[in-house]
């Protein structure tokens, strides 16, 4: 079984991957089943249709998947490509806590196969542009980052798994922080995620930011089995045609190393097995 579970489209604003272009790709590559995840991340972005001015960073409009459109898009591709690939409809939803009940509406409004929950930014402050790290020291906003990680993870459920989970060291100018330093927090939001039967993600992307390890890390996956965690899922969080289905294949021998006998799709938010 060859599958992406973490997927990008023009449908989220730092992308302009065609949607039917995805899937063309992904039929080329023998890829058997794909899951759309594109950009939801309330406080920073507004909704298409909430009246709002759109504000533009750029060229790129800082706006949230276009819902209606979306959906509609994701079915067409099914009805046109469904004898080809097996085509799921999710979302990344990048939560706050303060910004819960948004994602909270949203995941009841449409009928769902699949939910990355990420932290993209704390108190309306983005990682990618150093808004939240600056005025900080290494310490105080990996700690806020996981602690926020925390309160989302204690307070919210509609959610299949946790998407690069230490996705804050992706954007550390200082360096990976020390995982024994933050592993107190770690380990408390694994165990919520375990106890809950949620799952975590293998975002793949993470050779192609240069950086040094996994995401999450070895010795995340390794607390995550040692709790009891089973649910894993793979995503090339592409954004553009070289992304797609990267770095799967040595993904799943990274789990058989660790001692994981599978990894999981989703149908209807419920986890599907596979043996690895």
């Amino acid at each position: 079984m060859f599958a992406d579970y973490h997927v990008h489209t023009e449908f989220s604003d730092d992308s302009v991957y065609p949607m039917e272009s995805v899937v063309q790709d992904a039929i080329r590559m023998k890829i058997d089943e794909l899951c759309f995840t594109d950009h939801v991340d309330y406080g920073i972005k507004e909704d298409w249709d909430s009246g709002k001015p759109i504000v533009y960073r750029g060229q790129d409009p800082l706006a949230n998947v276009d819902t209606p459109r979306y959906i509609r898009e994701i079915d067409r591709m099914k009805q046109k490509y469904g004898g080809q690939i097996t085509l799921k409809t999710g979302l990344e939803f990048g939560v706050q806590v303060h910004t819960i009940d948004q994602f909270e509406a949203l995941f009841k409004r449409y009928s769902w196969d699949f939910i990355l929950l990420s932290i993209h930014q704390v108190e309306n402050q983005e990682f990618w542009t150093q808004d939240f790290q600056r005025g900080k020291s290494q310490q105080e906003y990996n700690e806020r980052y996981y602690q926020e990680l925390l309160e989302v993870v204690q307070k919210y459920k509609h959610y299949s798994v946790l998407g690069h989970l230490d996705l804050i060291k992706r954007y550390d100018p200082a360096g990976i922080y020390p995982f024994e330093r933050v592993r107190p927090w770690i380990e408390k939001i694994l165990k919520v995620v375990v106890a809950e039967g949620k799952g975590i993600e293998i975002n793949t992307s993470a050779k192609r930011y240069g950086l040094t390890e996994t995401m999450p890390s070895v010795e995340i996956l390794k607390c995550y089995r040692e709790f009891g965690g089973r649910i894993v899922t793979i995503g090339s969080d592409s954004h553009k045609p070289e992304h797609l289905g990267a770095g799967i294949s040595e993904a799943k021998e990274l789990l058989k190393s660790l001692g994981f006998d599978s990894f999981c799709t989703f149908d209807q938010m419920q986890p599907v097995f596979h043996a690895l």
